[in-house]
Formats: structure tokens, C-alpha cells, sequence
């Protein structure tokens, strides 16, 4: 999908005359370990730690091909960490609907690493105002942008949050830290997106979790059947879960 797929939305665009093609890129694969923080968008570094990481790259190689080659004008918003509602728990899912589920279900929650790793949160509600301004506003085309909260989170800071909005006493346990996991802190600037198309990320983090847990309580009994840490949810399931 993010290869081919983003080629062949590409080309179909180019022959439609789109007005607009807004690239869901991915903060977390554009910027190498050694980026300086907060990360700005020029810093985009060759590097190849996962497959996912390789196809974002890919895709915004693609998008700058398309731009210069037949003047379409793209956008390229680079997402870090979105959360919120409607967000699934499961194998290979995102750490807060992760640690939300376990919580509810009363267990301690894992930490891969030492716990002051950071990551920079971003509500859902935030990336799609910064998509849509990067939809309208002219001086969008053409440029990359950093959609995020501008705010660094520890891990373990992140745990303790949910466990005490969940009322979860089982605390957490530590576990050896995953191979992929090469960044230590993230960490990013909204100052372009905030001065060419006025993005403010407005929702407090400890507000956007309460919507997220919020979101698992309403809809607990078809998350129970939706979660997997393993392959395979069915999209009947997912369906059911985010109407």
C-alpha cells in the first residue's frame, strides 16, 4: 500500500487533474536516529531500520516525482504518533490503545526499554484540522509538513497517566526493549505548518486520552472481540467497533 498503492493513487491523480494530493508520511520514518530535535522538515534522512520505514520513504520519493515532473501539487504531512478514538488495540498497533486495553483489563503494563524514551502524541482530532488546512490553503502545495503536538511524553510518564485515569493498580513491568525501536526520543516542530497554514495542535494530552479511554469503555465488549496479538482482525469486527 505504501509503495505501489501511492503510486498508482499518484498516477490516477496526475490523469484526473487533482487539485490536491495529500501524502500520509510518517514523522517516526522520515527523520534517522540522529536527527537534531525538534525535528524540522529538512532534516529527511536515507535509513533503513523496517520495511514500513522504507515504503514511507518510498512514498514521498514518488510524491517529489510527481510534484517536479507534472506539477502536481502535493502535500506531504508527516504524522507522529496519532491517538485517539476509534483506535484498535492488537499485536501490531500503537502503544496507547495498547496500554488502554490492558489497563481496563487490569494487567501491568509492558515497557520495552528503560521508560525515558519520548514520543511526541498527537490527537486525532489535531492531524485531521492539519490535513484539512493542508487541503485548503494554497500555500500548502508543494511542501512537507510536520503534523504533531510539538510536546515530548516519557513512556513511563504515559503508563502512569493511563493507569490512573483507568483506576489500574497492577503498575507496570519492563521487558527488553524491540530491535526496531532505534529512537530514544521524538521530538518535532509544527513552526511551518503553524505559519503557512495556521495548524495549532490545541488538545491537551491528558484530555485526549481521557477521549481515548472514553471511546474503549462505550465500545468495550466489540474491542474485547476486535483485539488480536496475532494475526488476523476482521474488518466485520473493526466495522462494528468505530460506527
Amino acid at each position: 500500500v505504501n509503495g505501489l498503492g501511492t503510486l498508482k493513487l499518484l498516477q490516477y491523480s496526475q490523469l484526473a487533474r487533482a487539485k490536491r494530493f495529500i501524502y500520509a508520511s510518517s514523522g517516526c520514518s522520515i527523520y534517522g536516529s540522529s536527527a537534531p530535535l525538534p525535528l524540522t522538515e529538512e532534516f529527511m534522512s536515507l535509513h533503513l531500520s523496517s520495511p514500513y520505514q522504507i515504503t514511507k520513504m518510498l512514498g514521498e520519493l514518488y510524491c517529489n516525482f510527481f510534484q517536479h515532473h507534472y506539477e502536481l501539487p502535493v502535500v506531504k504531512a508527516r504524522f507522529f504518533n496519532s491517538y485517539g478514538p476509534g483506535e484498535l488495540p492488537g499485536q501490531y498497533r500503537n502503544v496507547i490503545p495498547n496500554f488502554i486495553y490492558w489497563a481496563l483489563r487490569g494487567e501491568p503494563l509492558p515497557i520495552t526499554g528503560s521508560g525515558e524514551e519520548t514520543r511526541d502524541f498527537t490527537y486525532v482530532g489535531d492531524i485531521v484540522d492539519g490535513l484539512l488546512r493542508a487541503g485548503y490553503f494554497e500555500a500548502a502545495a508543494g511542501q512537507e509538513f510536520n503534523l504533531a503536538s510539538g510536546q515530548e511524553t516519557r513512556i513511563i510518564d504515559l503508563a502512569q497517566m493511563i493507569n490512573a485515569q483507568v483506576g489500574n493498580g497492577a503498575g507496570v513491568v519492563y521487558a527488553e526493549r524491540r530491535k526496531w525501536d532505534t529512537k530514544s526520543r521524538l521530538l518535532a516542530s509544527v513552526d511551518r505548518a503553524r505559519e503557512l497554514i495556521g495548524y495549532e495542535p490545541n488538545t491537551p494530552f491528558e484530555a485526549g486520552l481521557k477521549n481515548a479511554v472514553a471511546w474503549f469503555r462505550e465500545n468495550w465488549d466489540c474491542i474485547e472481540q476486535a483485539a488480536r496479538f496475532g494475526p488476523g482482525v476482521s474488518s466485520a469486527v473493526r466495522g462494528i467497533c468505530n460506527k
